[in-house]
């Protein structure tokens, strides 16, 4: 009997001792219903080839596969009954079947999940999207607001394309911060009334008023910073010095040693510009 294929898509074998479905006798050697020692694997090999080249050109590769995996399956439990029970071939033997096993179970996995996606409806192809359903039995009619519609009739008259009494430009809030320039005013006016040292926190501005609300805070650390800026830029240009007795200790602002070009200065004010550096 020539190899063909079954009604469930597998060659049917024509063996010594079995004839049927390639898969049936997988089934059968697995239950040990049938003496694998009496099928011919040449035959077995033979007739398989012969149903891979005569298998119909629609034929998916990956049935194809399965033949040859089954046929694989085959000849490992034959080849089991070449070698002893207790050998260490017959034990890796073993270990290799059940690899080859944990495979099979994970490749027909994965080939059932690929036909239940394959047979899922297709965006595009089996179903269509759409909009928001039309509500049938009733005319639907747009609700217009007259007084908008006004305003939007007289924009298009107006010169400058904005309805009167209304901006569609983005006005940031105006946030009333502390000045570095004002910092430093502040500090030479300090330090021209009392020449003495000033802790840093003595020279900042005095507490924001209530007006300004949530920008108090932002105010408090915009006075910090402007007034640590301005006294860094006074010692920088020798109109102050600052010092630190520690590493977290609060830093002192001193007014600067008298030199020969401060007696001049003192002498002269005119050398000086309007915010007390020396020209």
């Amino acid at each position: 009997m020539n190899a063909g294929e079954g009604e469930d898509r597998t060659p049917v074998l024509a063996l010594d001792g079995f004839n049927g479905p390639l898969d049936r006798l997988l089934t059968l050697a697995r239950a040990h219903q049938v003496d694998l020692a009496r099928i011919p694997i040449g035959d077995l090999v033979d007739q398989l080839a012969a149903a891979l080249r005569h298998a119909p050109p629609a034929t998916p590769l990956g049935e194809k596969g399965d033949w040859v995996v089954m046929a694989s399956w085959l000849l490992q439990l034959r080849s089991r009954l070449l070698l002893p029970a207790d050998s260490p071939e017959q034990r890796a033997a073993a270990g290799e079947a059940r690899q080859l096993r944990e495979r099979l179970v994970n490749l027909q996995a994965v080939q059932a999940l690929a036909t239940w996606l394959d047979h899922r409806p297709q965006l595009g192809r089996d179903v269509f999207p759409r909009g928001q359903p039309e509500v049938l039995g009733r005319s639907i009619e747009p609700e217009t607001d007259v007084i908008e519609f006004l305003w939007a009739s007289l924009a298009l008259f107006d010169d400058d394309g904005e309805v009167p009494g209304s901006s569609t430009r983005y006005h940031p809030r105006r946030l009333e911060l502390h000045s570095v320039q004002d910092a430093r005013m502040r500090i030479l006016r300090r330090l021209a009334e009392k020449p003495a040292s000033h802790r840093l926190d003595t020279l900042l501005p005095e507490a924001p008023a209530a007006r300004f609300g949530t920008q108090s805070a932002l105010r408090r650390r915009s006075a910090w910073a402007s007034t640590f800026v301005a006294s860094l830029e006074l010692a920088k240009q020798g109109d102050a010095v600052l010092s630190q007795t520690d590493f977290l200790a609060p830093i002192q602002v001193s007014p600067p040693a008298p030199t020969a070009r401060g007696a001049d200065l003192a002498a002269d004010p005119s050398q000086s510009d309007r915010f007390g550096r020396r020209t």
